[in-house]
C-alpha cells in the first residue's frame, strides 16, 4: 500500500502540567498564571464533597469566576454537544475533576469549543486523562471519539494516594499494554497496513521504562504512584504524537471494548486491559511475555483480579466479536488462527486459568 508523503503536523502537548501534593488548592493560582479566569467547571459524582472546598478556596484567593458548574452524569455525544452549546459566552476554560466520564465530558466540550481544558483526575485507572481522545456514547454505543490533548493537567497525589486500590491496579493493567499494543502496530506496518512514528514509539516504550524499571513494585509506595502518573500521562502524548491510538492500544484493548458489550458486569478497563495484555502477548509469542507476567505478578495485580474473576463465556463471546472492533485495523486477533490459540492458552495456561473462569 503507497502513502502520500508525510504532511508537516503541530503537535500538541499541555502548556500547564503539575504533579505533586497539595495540588487542588492550587489549581485557582495555576488558572491565573494562563489569564485563564471565567471557568466552567464539571465534577464526578461525588467528588465535589470531598474537593470542593479546598479547590474554592484557592478559586476565592484568585479572583476566579465560576460561571457553570455540574456534575458530568453522562456521556452521551449528543447531550454533552447541548451542554457545550449552552454554556455562558465568556468561558474561556474548562476544569474537569475527577475519574473518566467527568474527564471525558469536559474534554469534548472544550473541544467543541476551541478552549483550553484542564484535566484533573481523582485516580490513575487509564491514561484518558492526558489523551486526545474521549469514550462517549454513540447512538447507544460506547466509542472512542476524536479530541483534542488537555491544554493542562494538574495531578494531586495526595488524591490519587487516597483512591481505592482498584484504581491503581487497574492503571497498571492499562499502562503495560502497551508492550501488546506496539507489537500489534509493528506488525501492521510490516503488512502495509499502517504507518509508524518512530518518536511515539519511543515515548510510549519510555513510558514503560518510567513506571518499571525506576523503583520498587510497591503500588503504596508515592514513588510508584508518581511514576504510574507519569507514565500514563507520556502514553496519552504518544498519542497526540502518532495521530493515532496505536501507540497505546491494540487487541487488548479490542478484547476490552468486546467485555464492555458482552458482560453482563463489565470490570473496570484496565483490569480486562491487564488480562487481555497478558493472554494477547502469549498470543504474539511477544519477547517481552516474561516482562508482563512478572510485573503483574510482583504488583499484585493477578492476584487482585483473581478475587473476582472474568467469566470465561463472556470472556470467549468477547474474543469472538473483538476483531471486529474496529475496521481495517490489524492486531493479532486478525489472525485466522487466533481464536483457537487463545480458547487453548485459557484452557492450559495455570494464571489465566484463575483469572479466566466459569
Amino acid at each position: 500500500m503507497l502513502y502520500a508523503p508525510y504532511p508537516n503536523k503541530q503537535i500538541n502537548i499541555p502548556y500547564l502540567l503539575k504533579i505533586g501534593n497539595g495540588k487542588i488548592r492550587k489549581i485557582g493560582k495555576y488558572l491565573v498564571d494562563k489569564n485563564l479566569t471565567h471557568i466552567a467547571l464539571f465534577w464526578s459524582e461525588g467528588i465535589e464533597h470531598l474537593l470542593g472546598e479546598k479547590l474554592y478556596e484557592g478559586f476565592k484567593e484568585q479572583g476566579i469566576d465560576i460561571v457553570h458548574c455540574q456534575d458530568a452524569q453522562f456521556i452521551n455525544i449528543e447531550e454533552i454537544t447541548r451542554v457545550a452549546f449552552n454554556l455562558p459566552k465568556n468561558v474561556d476554560a474548562i476544569v474537569g475533576i475527577g475519574g473518566g466520564k467527568a474527564l471525558d465530558f469536559s474534554k469534548f466540550c472544550a473541544h467543541l469549543l476551541k478552549i483550553p481544558f484542564i484535566s484533573v483526575p481523582t485516580s490513575t485507572s487509564n491514561d484518558g486523562f492526558c489523551s486526545p481522545s474521549a469514550s462517549l456514547i454513540v447512538d447507544g454505543k460506547r466509542k472512542t471519539v476524536k479530541s483534542s490533548i488537555p491544554f493542562g493537567v494538574v495531578v494531586d497525589l495526595d488524591v490519587i494516594r487516597s483512591s481505592p486500590q482498584i484504581c491503581l491496579y487497574s492503571g497498571i493493567g492499562d499502562m503495560v499494554s502497551k508492550i501488546t499494543a506496539l507489537y500489534d502496530w509493528k506488525q501492521a506496518v510490516e503488512k502495509g497496513l499502517d504507518r509508524y512514528n518512530d518518536f511515539a514509539s519511543m515515548l510510549a516504550y519510555n513510558s514503560l521504562d518510567l513506571l518499571f524499571l525506576k523503583h520498587s513494585t510497591d503500588i503504596k509506595s508515592p514513588e510508584f504512584q508518581r511514576s504510574l502518573v507519569t507514565s500514563l500521562l507520556m502514553s496519552g502524548i504518544a498519542m497526540e504524537v502518532a495521530g493515532t491510538s496505536r501507540p497505546a492500544s491494540g487487541s487488548e484493548h479490542l478484547i476490552s471494548h468486546a467485555l464492555d458489550s458482552v458482560s453482563k458486569r463489565p470490570r473496570m478497563h484496565g483490569l480486562q486491559v491487564g488480562v487481555a495484555t497478558y493472554l494477547c502477548a502469549l498470543l504474539q509469542n511477544n519477547p517481552s511475555t516474561d516482562g508482563v507476567r512478572d510485573t503483574l505478578m510482583t504488583t499484585g495485580f493477578f492476584e487482585y483480579v483473581m478475587q473476582d474473576p472474568l467469566s470465561k463465556n463472556e470472556f470467549i463471546e468477547a474474543l469472538q466479536l473483538s476483531p471486529s472492533i474496529k475496521c481495517n485495523y490489524y492486531t493479532i486477533l486478525s489472525e485466522p488462527d487466533s481464536f483457537a490459540r487463545a480458547l487453548q492458552f485459557i484452557d492450559k495456561d495455570p494464571i489465566l486459568n484463575k483469572l479466566i473462569t466459569y
